[in-house]
Protein backbone atom coordinates (compact mmCIF):
# COMPACT_ATOMS: atom_id res chain seq x y z
CA UNK A 1 0.00 0.00 0.00
CA UNK A 2 1.16 3.45 -1.00
CA UNK A 3 2.32 5.75 1.81
CA UNK A 4 0.26 8.67 2.11
CA UNK A 5 2.24 11.82 1.21
CA UNK A 6 1.92 14.96 3.15
CA UNK A 7 3.68 17.19 0.98
CA UNK A 8 3.79 16.63 -2.98
CA UNK A 9 5.07 18.90 -5.81
CA UNK A 10 6.07 18.51 -9.27
CA UNK A 11 7.77 20.51 -11.52
CA UNK A 12 8.23 23.55 -9.27
CA UNK A 13 10.06 26.61 -10.86
CA UNK A 14 10.98 29.80 -9.54
CA UNK A 15 12.70 32.57 -11.48
CA UNK A 16 14.41 35.82 -10.57
CA UNK A 17 15.40 37.67 -13.77
CA UNK A 18 16.91 34.82 -16.05
CA UNK A 19 18.41 33.18 -12.81
CA UNK A 20 16.23 30.03 -11.72
CA UNK A 21 16.44 29.29 -8.17
CA UNK A 22 14.26 26.72 -7.65
CA UNK A 23 14.78 24.77 -11.29
CA UNK A 24 11.92 21.81 -12.06
CA UNK A 25 11.79 20.41 -8.35
CA UNK A 26 9.52 17.24 -7.87
CA UNK A 27 9.58 16.14 -4.04
CA UNK A 28 6.93 13.32 -2.40
CA UNK A 29 7.21 13.42 1.47
CA UNK A 30 5.45 10.53 3.07
CA UNK A 31 3.15 11.58 6.36
CA UNK A 32 5.08 11.64 9.70
CA UNK A 33 8.93 11.81 8.36
CA UNK A 34 11.57 13.98 8.67
CA UNK A 35 12.56 15.17 5.37
CA UNK A 36 15.43 17.10 5.15
CA UNK A 37 17.21 19.46 2.54
CA UNK A 38 20.80 20.46 2.23
CA UNK A 39 22.97 22.68 0.27
CA UNK A 40 25.26 25.22 0.44
CA UNK A 41 24.27 28.79 0.43
CA UNK A 42 22.50 29.89 -2.61
CA UNK A 43 21.25 26.82 -3.93
CA UNK A 44 17.93 27.59 -3.42
CA UNK A 45 17.24 25.69 -0.22
CA UNK A 46 15.12 29.29 1.57
CA UNK A 47 13.15 30.01 -2.15
CA UNK A 48 11.82 26.64 -2.27
CA UNK A 49 10.67 26.98 1.33
CA UNK A 50 8.80 30.08 0.96
CA UNK A 51 7.20 28.34 -2.14
CA UNK A 52 6.01 25.69 0.06
CA UNK A 53 5.06 28.36 2.96
CA UNK A 54 3.12 30.39 0.50
CA UNK A 55 5.16 33.38 1.33
CA UNK A 56 5.99 33.11 -2.10
CA UNK A 57 4.31 31.82 -5.39
CA UNK A 58 5.97 29.18 -8.30
CA UNK A 59 6.29 30.34 -11.94
CA UNK A 60 5.52 26.78 -12.78
CA UNK A 61 4.55 23.74 -11.06
CA UNK A 62 2.30 22.27 -8.42
CA UNK A 63 2.04 22.15 -4.41
CA UNK A 64 0.05 19.34 -2.89
CA UNK A 65 -0.78 19.22 1.06
CA UNK A 66 -2.49 16.15 1.64
CA UNK A 67 -3.57 15.77 -2.26
CA UNK A 68 -5.30 19.54 -1.80
CA UNK A 69 -3.32 21.75 -4.47
CA UNK A 70 -2.01 24.81 -2.35
CA UNK A 71 -0.69 26.99 -5.21
CA UNK A 72 -3.26 30.02 -4.60
CA UNK A 73 -3.97 29.33 -1.01
CA UNK A 74 -2.82 31.92 0.80
CA UNK A 75 0.45 31.29 3.88
CA UNK A 76 -2.40 31.61 6.67
CA UNK A 77 -4.40 29.33 5.57
CA UNK A 78 -2.30 26.11 4.66
CA UNK A 79 -1.85 24.02 7.03
CA UNK A 80 1.87 24.64 7.59
CA UNK A 81 3.90 26.30 10.55
CA UNK A 82 7.19 27.76 10.39
CA UNK A 83 10.16 27.46 12.81
CA UNK A 84 12.86 30.34 12.02
CA UNK A 85 16.18 30.50 12.99
CA UNK A 86 15.63 33.70 14.85
CA UNK A 87 12.50 32.48 16.63
CA UNK A 88 10.34 35.33 16.74
CA UNK A 89 8.81 34.57 20.43
CA UNK A 90 7.12 37.73 21.71
CA UNK A 91 9.43 39.21 24.35
CA UNK A 92 6.58 40.67 26.37
CA UNK A 93 4.02 37.27 26.95
CA UNK A 94 4.79 34.66 29.20
CA UNK A 95 5.57 31.17 27.63
CA UNK A 96 2.39 29.63 27.92
CA UNK A 97 0.98 32.64 25.75
CA UNK A 98 3.56 32.63 23.23
CA UNK A 99 2.51 29.40 22.81
CA UNK A 100 -1.45 30.22 22.79
CA UNK A 101 -1.31 33.00 20.46
CA UNK A 102 -2.08 31.02 17.83
CA UNK A 103 -5.09 29.21 19.39
CA UNK A 104 -6.43 32.39 20.57
CA UNK A 105 -6.39 33.74 16.98
CA UNK A 106 -8.14 30.72 15.80
CA UNK A 107 -10.61 31.53 18.58
CA UNK A 108 -9.90 28.22 20.59
CA UNK A 109 -12.33 28.60 24.04
CA UNK A 110 -9.68 29.70 27.33
CA UNK A 111 -9.99 25.98 28.80
CA UNK A 112 -9.08 24.17 26.08
CA UNK A 113 -6.53 26.36 25.31
CA UNK A 114 -4.85 26.16 28.85
CA UNK A 115 -5.11 22.16 29.07
CA UNK A 116 -3.46 22.07 24.84
CA UNK A 117 -0.82 24.57 26.18
CA UNK A 118 -0.07 22.24 29.50
CA UNK A 119 0.13 18.97 26.85
CA UNK A 120 2.14 20.10 24.79
CA UNK A 121 4.86 21.89 27.20
CA UNK A 122 4.80 18.27 28.75
CA UNK A 123 5.57 16.97 25.68
CA UNK A 124 9.01 19.46 24.59
CA UNK A 125 10.38 18.92 28.18
CA UNK A 126 9.41 21.94 29.94
CA UNK A 127 6.05 21.39 31.75
CA UNK A 128 5.74 24.48 35.05
CA UNK A 129 7.59 26.54 32.78
CA UNK A 130 4.27 28.32 31.53
CA UNK A 131 4.24 31.56 33.44
CA UNK A 132 8.16 32.07 32.72
CA UNK A 133 9.44 35.25 30.38
CA UNK A 134 11.21 34.31 27.04
CA UNK A 135 13.98 36.20 28.41
CA UNK A 136 14.68 34.06 31.54
CA UNK A 137 14.76 30.71 29.45
CA UNK A 138 18.24 29.01 27.82
CA UNK A 139 18.53 29.03 24.02
CA UNK A 140 17.03 25.20 23.98
CA UNK A 141 14.83 25.88 25.95
CA UNK A 142 13.65 28.86 23.52
CA UNK A 143 13.76 26.84 20.64
CA UNK A 144 11.86 24.12 22.53
CA UNK A 145 8.87 26.88 23.11
CA UNK A 146 8.84 27.86 19.43
CA UNK A 147 8.18 24.48 18.18
CA UNK A 148 5.51 24.14 20.60
CA UNK A 149 3.71 27.01 19.36
CA UNK A 150 3.92 25.39 16.16
CA UNK A 151 3.33 21.89 17.28
CA UNK A 152 -0.14 23.01 19.52
CA UNK A 153 -1.64 24.17 16.25
CA UNK A 154 -1.16 20.67 14.89
CA UNK A 155 -0.09 21.55 11.58
CA UNK A 156 0.27 19.16 8.83
CA UNK A 157 3.49 20.27 8.02
CA UNK A 158 6.30 21.99 9.97
CA UNK A 159 9.18 23.49 7.78
CA UNK A 160 12.26 24.66 9.86
CA UNK A 161 14.09 27.32 8.31
CA UNK A 162 17.78 26.69 9.80
CA UNK A 163 16.50 26.70 13.25
CA UNK A 164 19.68 26.06 14.82
CA UNK A 165 22.11 28.06 13.30
CA UNK A 166 21.88 30.93 16.05
CA UNK A 167 22.56 27.96 18.62
CA UNK A 168 26.20 27.10 20.24
CA UNK A 169 28.16 24.17 19.38
CA UNK A 170 27.09 22.34 22.08
CA UNK A 171 23.40 23.09 22.68
CA UNK A 172 23.47 22.22 18.67
CA UNK A 173 24.36 18.82 19.14
CA UNK A 174 21.93 18.49 21.96
CA UNK A 175 19.10 19.97 19.71
CA UNK A 176 19.49 17.47 16.47
CA UNK A 177 19.08 14.62 18.77
CA UNK A 178 16.18 16.12 20.49
CA UNK A 179 14.42 17.46 17.53
CA UNK A 180 14.61 13.88 15.65
CA UNK A 181 12.81 12.39 19.58
CA UNK A 182 10.23 15.33 18.99
CA UNK A 183 9.45 14.83 15.64
CA UNK A 184 8.86 10.95 16.08
CA UNK A 185 7.07 11.57 19.58
CA UNK A 186 4.38 14.19 17.54
CA UNK A 187 4.31 12.16 14.56
CA UNK A 188 4.06 15.63 12.25
CA UNK A 189 6.04 15.68 9.05
CA UNK A 190 9.05 18.10 9.19
CA UNK A 191 10.54 19.79 6.80
CA UNK A 192 13.91 21.19 7.72
CA UNK A 193 16.06 23.33 5.56
CA UNK A 194 20.38 23.42 6.75
CA UNK A 195 23.68 23.58 5.14
CA UNK A 196 24.72 21.92 7.86
CA UNK A 197 25.24 18.11 6.79
CA UNK A 198 25.46 16.60 10.19
CA UNK A 199 21.99 17.90 10.99
CA UNK A 200 20.76 16.67 7.79
CA UNK A 201 22.26 13.40 8.72
CA UNK A 202 21.25 13.10 12.11
CA UNK A 203 18.02 13.88 11.95
CA UNK A 204 16.64 12.95 8.73
CA UNK A 205 14.62 9.65 7.31
CA UNK A 206 15.23 11.47 3.55
CA UNK A 207 17.25 14.10 2.27
CA UNK A 208 17.65 16.02 -0.89
CA UNK A 209 20.94 17.38 -1.93
CA UNK A 210 20.20 20.87 -3.41
CA UNK A 211 22.50 22.69 -6.17
CA UNK A 212 22.00 25.49 -8.24
CA UNK A 213 18.37 25.19 -7.83
CA UNK A 214 17.91 21.13 -8.19
CA UNK A 215 17.97 17.81 -6.19
CA UNK A 216 21.31 16.29 -7.10
CA UNK A 217 20.11 13.58 -4.65
CA UNK A 218 17.23 12.05 -3.13
CA UNK A 219 17.87 9.43 -0.35
CA UNK A 220 18.44 8.27 3.07
CA UNK A 221 21.49 9.53 4.78
CA UNK A 222 23.40 6.14 4.70
CA UNK A 223 22.74 6.01 1.11
CA UNK A 224 24.04 9.47 0.21
CA UNK A 225 26.92 8.52 2.15
CA UNK A 226 27.77 4.89 0.88
CA UNK A 227 26.74 5.48 -3.02
CA UNK A 228 26.74 9.12 -4.02
CA UNK A 229 25.27 9.68 -7.38
CA UNK A 230 26.86 12.87 -8.19
CA UNK A 231 30.41 14.21 -7.78
CA UNK A 232 28.91 17.27 -6.10
CA UNK A 233 27.29 15.01 -3.37
CA UNK A 234 30.09 12.79 -2.72
CA UNK A 235 32.52 15.88 -2.33
CA UNK A 236 29.40 17.88 0.03
CA UNK A 237 28.40 15.15 2.59
CA UNK A 238 31.16 13.93 5.02
CA UNK A 239 34.52 13.97 4.47
CA UNK A 240 36.31 12.56 1.05
CA UNK A 241 39.51 12.31 -1.31
CA UNK A 242 39.80 13.50 -4.40
CA UNK A 243 41.92 11.75 -6.78
CA UNK A 244 42.00 12.83 -10.39
CA UNK A 245 43.26 11.08 -13.40
CA UNK A 246 42.58 8.92 -16.78
CA UNK A 247 40.45 6.08 -17.07
CA UNK A 248 42.84 2.94 -18.56
CA UNK A 249 40.05 0.24 -18.21
CA UNK A 250 36.50 -0.67 -16.86
CA UNK A 251 35.96 -4.58 -15.60
CA UNK A 252 32.85 -5.63 -13.61
CA UNK A 253 31.83 -1.99 -12.84
CA UNK A 254 35.68 -1.34 -11.51
CA UNK A 255 37.64 1.10 -13.00
CA UNK A 256 41.24 1.49 -13.20
CA UNK A 257 42.13 5.43 -12.97
CA UNK A 258 46.41 6.12 -13.70
CA UNK A 259 46.84 9.35 -11.98
CA UNK A 260 49.55 12.06 -13.50
CA UNK A 261 52.38 10.28 -11.52
CA UNK A 262 51.98 7.01 -13.21
CA UNK A 263 50.19 4.97 -10.04
CA UNK A 264 47.25 3.28 -10.73
CA UNK A 265 43.91 3.41 -8.58
CA UNK A 266 40.51 1.31 -8.80
CA UNK A 267 37.18 2.23 -7.55
CA UNK A 268 33.28 1.65 -8.05
CA UNK A 269 32.97 3.05 -11.48
CA UNK A 270 29.73 5.69 -10.45
CA UNK A 271 29.40 7.16 -13.94
CA UNK A 272 27.68 5.20 -17.35
CA UNK A 273 29.74 5.11 -20.40
CA UNK A 274 33.28 4.96 -18.36
CA UNK A 275 35.71 4.16 -21.01
CA UNK A 276 39.29 3.82 -21.46
CA UNK A 277 40.71 7.05 -22.68
CA UNK A 278 38.41 9.56 -20.06
CA UNK A 279 39.37 11.56 -17.56
CA UNK A 280 37.71 10.90 -14.14
CA UNK A 281 38.01 11.41 -10.52
CA UNK A 282 38.03 8.74 -7.80
CA UNK A 283 36.34 9.61 -3.93
CA UNK A 284 37.67 7.57 -1.26
CA UNK A 285 36.47 8.58 2.49
CA UNK A 286 39.11 8.55 5.07
CA UNK A 287 37.68 5.70 7.28
CA UNK A 288 37.77 3.73 4.05
CA UNK A 289 41.86 3.76 3.91
CA UNK A 290 43.96 0.95 5.71
CA UNK A 291 47.55 1.53 6.94
CA UNK A 292 49.07 -1.46 4.60
CA UNK A 293 52.33 -2.63 7.03
CA UNK A 294 52.20 -5.78 4.68
CA UNK A 295 51.72 -6.95 1.21
CA UNK A 296 48.06 -5.06 0.39
CA UNK A 297 45.34 -8.00 0.70
CA UNK A 298 44.61 -9.25 -3.17
CA UNK A 299 42.31 -6.97 -5.06
CA UNK A 300 42.56 -3.80 -2.66
CA UNK A 301 44.05 -0.82 -4.44
CA UNK A 302 46.95 0.94 -3.00
CA UNK A 303 48.72 4.07 -2.97
CA UNK A 304 52.09 5.51 -1.86
CA UNK A 305 52.00 8.77 -0.01
CA UNK A 306 54.25 11.21 2.10
CA UNK A 307 53.37 12.14 5.90
CA UNK A 308 52.94 15.64 6.40
CA UNK A 309 51.18 15.74 9.79
CA UNK A 310 48.86 13.81 12.48
CA UNK A 311 45.50 16.06 13.53
CA UNK A 312 44.16 14.78 16.83
CA UNK A 313 40.74 14.64 17.94
CA UNK A 314 39.78 11.97 19.60
CA UNK A 315 37.82 8.94 17.79
CA UNK A 316 38.41 11.55 14.61
CA UNK A 317 42.34 11.39 14.83
CA UNK A 318 43.71 12.02 11.53
CA UNK A 319 46.49 11.89 9.62
CA UNK A 320 47.01 13.82 6.46
CA UNK A 321 49.41 12.53 3.81
CA UNK A 322 50.40 14.31 0.40
CA UNK A 323 50.24 12.30 -2.82
CA UNK A 324 51.08 13.53 -6.44
CA UNK A 325 51.06 17.00 -4.54
CA UNK A 326 47.36 16.55 -3.38
CA UNK A 327 46.43 16.49 0.34
CA UNK A 328 44.56 13.25 1.45
CA UNK A 329 43.40 12.48 4.91
CA UNK A 330 42.88 9.41 6.26
CA UNK A 331 41.31 7.98 9.66
CA UNK A 332 43.85 6.85 12.55
CA UNK A 333 42.74 3.93 13.82
CA UNK A 334 41.40 3.84 17.35
CA UNK A 335 43.17 0.32 18.79
CA UNK A 336 46.63 1.52 18.03
CA UNK A 337 47.42 -0.53 15.47
CA UNK A 338 48.61 2.55 12.68
CA UNK A 339 52.59 2.22 12.22
CA UNK A 340 54.37 5.01 13.86
CA UNK A 341 53.72 7.97 11.76
CA UNK A 342 56.91 10.83 11.27
CA UNK A 343 56.57 13.82 9.22
CA UNK A 344 57.77 13.43 5.90
CA UNK A 345 57.90 9.52 5.67
CA UNK A 346 56.64 7.26 3.50
CA UNK A 347 53.02 5.49 4.22
CA UNK A 348 51.26 3.16 1.78
CA UNK A 349 47.48 3.29 1.99
CA UNK A 350 44.76 0.74 0.72
CA UNK A 351 41.40 0.05 0.01
CA UNK A 352 38.67 -1.99 -0.76
CA UNK A 353 37.94 -0.64 -4.45
CA UNK A 354 34.39 -0.85 -3.75
CA UNK A 355 34.34 1.76 -0.82
CA UNK A 356 35.76 3.78 -3.77
CA UNK A 357 33.22 5.60 -5.95
CA UNK A 358 34.76 6.61 -9.65
CA UNK A 359 32.73 9.56 -11.37
CA UNK A 360 33.77 10.83 -15.39
CA UNK A 361 34.95 14.19 -15.74
CA UNK A 362 32.29 14.94 -17.76
CA UNK A 363 29.58 14.42 -14.95
CA UNK A 364 30.85 17.79 -13.24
Amino acid sequence: MATESDLSCSGLVRRFGNNAAVDHVSLDVPAGTFFSILGPSGCGKTTLLRLLAGFDKPDEGDIFIRGQRMNEVPPNKRPVNMVFQHLALFPTMSVGDNIGYGLKRKKVPAAERRKRIARVLEQVGLPELENRNPQELSGGQRQRVALARCLVLEPTLLLLDEPLGALDLKLREQMKVELKHLQKQFGTTFVYITHDQSEAMVMSDQVAVMKNGRFEQVAPPEELYRHPATPFVAGFVGDNNRLAGTVVSVADDVAAVRLSDGAVVRGRSASAGLAPGAQAELYIRPESLSFSQTAAVAGSSSLQTRVRTTLFDGANSRVEVESNGQALFARLPQDGSAPALTQDGHLELSWDPDLARVFGAAHQ
